[in-house]
């Protein structure tokens, strides 16, 4: 059976993505996180299920996503030995003098719109979500 393949650019919900950066990165899902400020919490995670191929910094600034050019996609395909099921590209500053190219070749993803702290409160509410670093106080 032929896969269903997607190049697309990421349409994200209204708000303040200034700053990202990678929160989790294994066989099984390559996750960023964004907000306007990430010292405290994010709001916004974009998340890669079966991740085969990544090019982007652990780090970035205001990306602007956009769907692959035909050149990116020949390019993974080549590395991957056939054409993904996903294909994401995007622009961002890295802190260089110019934008970084960026793309994530993966099985599926998703956009989760949910406060995530950064930091453990006692005081937090049922079902809140944490950062995968965070752990209670022993």
């Amino acid at each position: 059976m032929d896969r269903q393949r997607q190049h697309v650019g990421i349409q994200l919900p209204e708000g303040s993505w200034w700053d990202w950066d990678v929160i989790t990165w294994n066989v099984g899902q390559f996750r960023l996180a964004a907000g306007h400020d990430l010292t405290y919490h994010h709001g916004l995670e974009v998340v890669f299920g079966d991740p085969a191929f990544v090019s982007c910094p652990a780090m970035f600034h205001d990306p602007v996503f956009r769907v692959p050019t035909s050149e990116e996609l020949m390019r993974v395909a080549r590395r991957l030995g056939e054409e993904p099921p996903l294909l994401v590209a995007f622009e961002a500053d890295a802190g260089g003098r110019e934008p970084v190219s960026c793309l994530v070749a993966a099985a599926r993803f998703e956009v989760v719109h949910e406060t995530v702290l950064r930091y453990w409160r006692d005081d937090a509410a049922p079902g809140q979500r944490f950062a995968p670093w965070v752990q209670p106080p022993v």
